[in-house]
């Protein structure tokens, strides 16, 4: 019988290796699974790359896994915030390592490795710093139809850490509103994908044409509680 359901982060988490690649859904604060960042943290991985849209907000979730010195190198397209002080005081101080990617080109490389292909072409980024490899030697390039384009390669992940809506034991999953943003294309980029759900339905509930990530791409489901809010309600984490 399948079930990919997980009694705990723990132990979805068993067996991260030190130098992985994690792709980290989210956007901004909306649909970051902070839960499986803090279990990532606890399990004790090092020297990894993380694949996120920004590189942390405040003190917790992803800048709490910056702070811990638990990142060698990080891949985003917006790692300058009013509040990413975390990875503005290590990048400066040189102990981390940034590779900037436009937001479009980070999705389309994220869904280009789930979806096998070997490489593309994308105007975005040429003729700018954008176009150079790491250590500075160029791009390749192409001019297409009157156009000129640069060669982007997939973004793969040993593991990818997202946070959906609902999930059955099988692990089909839906989101809620913008928490969706990443989280499918990373799902089907990484070897081995982890999800936290607010609620676990039984299968045959969910509405085949509602699913967005197919089971295929998810390994374990862990369910967590919806955050109290200070006014006793809750807070529906987007």
């Amino acid at each position: 019988m399948i079930n990919k359901i997980s009694p705990s982060i723990a132990e979805a988490l068993t067996g991260v290796a030190d130098g992985s690649t994690v792709l980290i859904g989210g956007f901004g604060t909306a649909g970051i699974p902070n839960e499986l960042i803090e279990g990532l943290i606890e399990q004790g991985a090092r020297e990894l790359t993380v694949v996120n849209n920004n590189a942390g907000n405040g003190d917790s979730g992803l800048a709490a896994l910056l702070k811990a010195g638990r990142v060698r190198k990080i891949i985003c397209s917006f790692p300058r915030q009013t509040d990413s002080w975390v990875f503005d005081e290590l990048y400066r101080s040189g102990k981390i390592e940034l590779e900037l990617v436009p937001q479009g080109n980070l999705a389309e490389r994220l869904r280009a490795a789930g979806a096998g292909v070997g490489a593309f072409f994308t105007p975005t980024g040429f003729g700018t710093e954008l176009a150079l490899n790491a250590d500075g030697t160029p791009k390749e390039t192409r001019r297409i139809n009157g156009r000129d384009y640069v060669l982007e390669y997939p973004i793969h992940g040993d593991l990818a850490l997202i946070k959906a809506e609902t999930g059955d034991r099988w692990g089909n999953l839906t989101y809620r509103k913008a928490a969706r943003n990443f989280g499918p294309v990373m799902a089907t980029a990484a070897k081995r994908t982890v999800a936290t759900v607010h609620e676990v339905l039984e299968l045959g509930q969910l509405d085949p044409e509602a699913i967005v990530t197919p089971g295929i791409f998810v390994s374990r489901i862990v369910k967590i509680e919806r955050v109290a809010t200070q006014a006793g309600g809750f807070k529906r984490a987007a």
